[in-house]
């Protein structure tokens, strides 16, 4: 199985984790804001990845190194996190996964002034062929342009940058490391964010499941998404989680009755189409 199979089925496990995100983070919505939400989910994340790093005799990998290429990684990812969080609460699902969809190609068009990779006309092929596909989902309007529109288009740059610094992490930082300067410093970001007007909300009974979930979810994906960028490069990896979109559309309708039409499956063969060109033939076109 070559890497670009092996990052393509640790997508997978991402596009799963990110769904559920998305449904345990619009639960939560009407107690906590995006702040608390993130810094609660962090705290979950610590935990876990301090209980497995000390099982799988990981945590001595952590080293202090690269500490400012950590740190601007996860502002980048802080800032997307958060803006994507306000988005699953104001717009359709749908629409948010859609916009959100433009990560790869910032990626692909970032990765080689950042990363140093190949820009390729293939690559871009492939990237114009999903975005037209995202295109026809979302046929956005202008004259309709909404905040929640907005924070979703500016949270795929964010995106794009943190998995191009993941992809420059990877290089010398294990996962394990990666993963725990992403839970500590985004809970300290999320502590000063939420904490800045004195009053800091306590999750529910009700709600902390979800939190809960939120955190293993937001973990389990950054771990999948690590992993894949450390098989594949990012211009490679990225595209594949156009996967979501069609997945997230029939969870909006089913769930919260939002409405889906036979454009939204035209526009997701056309991203399949070229998640698969990419994928099967990314490295080897130029």
């Amino acid at each position: 199985m070559s890497d670009t199979i092996r990052a393509a089925f640790w997508m997978i496990g991402a596009i799963v984790a990110f769904t559920s995100m998305a449904i345990a983070g619009r639960a939560v919505s009407f107690e906590l804001d995006t702040f608390e939400i993130m810094l609660f989910r962090s705290l979950t994340g610590i935990v876990v990845v301090l209980i497995v790093g000390a099982a799988a005799g990981t945590l001595r990998q952590v080293r202090r190194t690269n500490m400012g290429v950590h740190f601007v990684r996860n502002v980048f990812h802080f800032t997307g996190q958060n803006l994507w969080f306000y988005a699953i609460t104001v717009i359709p699902l749908a629409q948010v996964f859609a916009l959100e969809f433009t990560t790869p190609i910032w990626a692909i068009l970032l990765a080689p002034l950042i990363l140093g990779e190949r820009l390729t006309k293939f690559g871009l092929f492939c990237a114009a062929l999903g975005f037209t596909g995202i295109l026809i989902v979302a046929r956005p309007d202008p004259a309709a342009l909404s905040n929640g529109v907005i924070a979703a288009a500016a949270s795929a740059v964010c995106f794009a940058l943190t998995a191009i610094f993941t992809r420059r992490l990877t290089r010398t930082e294990t996962i394990t490391s990666i993963m725990l300067y992403l839970t500590v410093l985004q809970a300290i970001f999320g502590l000063i964010f939420a904490g800045y007007d004195g009053d800091i909300a306590l999750p529910t009974a009700d709600t902390m499941p979800w939190v809960i979930l939120i955190g293993f979810a937001g973990l389990l994906a950054h771990f999948c998404l690590t992993t894949a960028l450390g098989l594949a490069p990012a211009a490679v990896v990225m595209p594949i989680d156009f996967v979501r979109l069609p997945v997230i559309a029939i969870v909006g309708m089913i769930l919260y009755a939002e409405p889906i039409d036979r454009w939204v499956f035209v526009g997701a063969a056309i991203i399949f189409a070229a998640n698969y060109l990419n994928v099967t033939r990314g490295r080897r076109v130029g």
